[in-house]
């Protein structure tokens, strides 16, 4: 990706959430699995970025530690987001818990366009020297 990557990264999860809902809300056979296949391509689309994004922002010498610790969280985040999801839909029902969960998908992606600008005016995986960064 040479281009816009903070951008296509906030769209990729913005995309998850919104295949979300289309999946929560589809009582077509050929819909549902039209999400899921969204679903599945919006959330590889993001990861590669974020992990490209981590490895690649981190200084040599501490990536072995920034790697381990972010794949605490990562690993961590999925088991709470089932317990999450779990109680949600036992609380709720399954079609509006997962409607939420698309709907506070889009919300964490509207308020981290807000809050990490940078992020989302990143324009290449690699990190661009302060030269190349003005000239842009």
């Amino acid at each position: 990706m040479e281009r816009n990557v903070g951008k296509i990264m906030f769209a990729s999860v913005a995309g998850f959430g919104v295949a979300a809902q289309v999946f929560a809300l589809s009582t077509q056979l050929w819909l549902s699995l039209l999400a899921l296949f969204a679903l599945g391509a919006f959330d590889m689309v993001s990861m590669v970025i974020r992990g490209s994004l981590v490895q690649l922002d981190t200084p040599d010498d501490m990536r072995g530690r920034v790697s381990a610790v972010n794949s605490i969280f990562i690993n961590t985040s999925n088991q709470l987001g089932e317990f999450e999801s779990g109680l949600l839909a036992a609380w709720l029902g399954v079609v509006p818990a997962a409607v939420l969960g698309g709907i506070g998908t889009l919300l964490v992606v509207a308020l981290w366009m807000k809050w990490f600008p940078s992020l989302r005016q990143r324009q290449r995986l690699h990190n661009e020297p302060a030269q190349e960064a003005s000239a842009a």
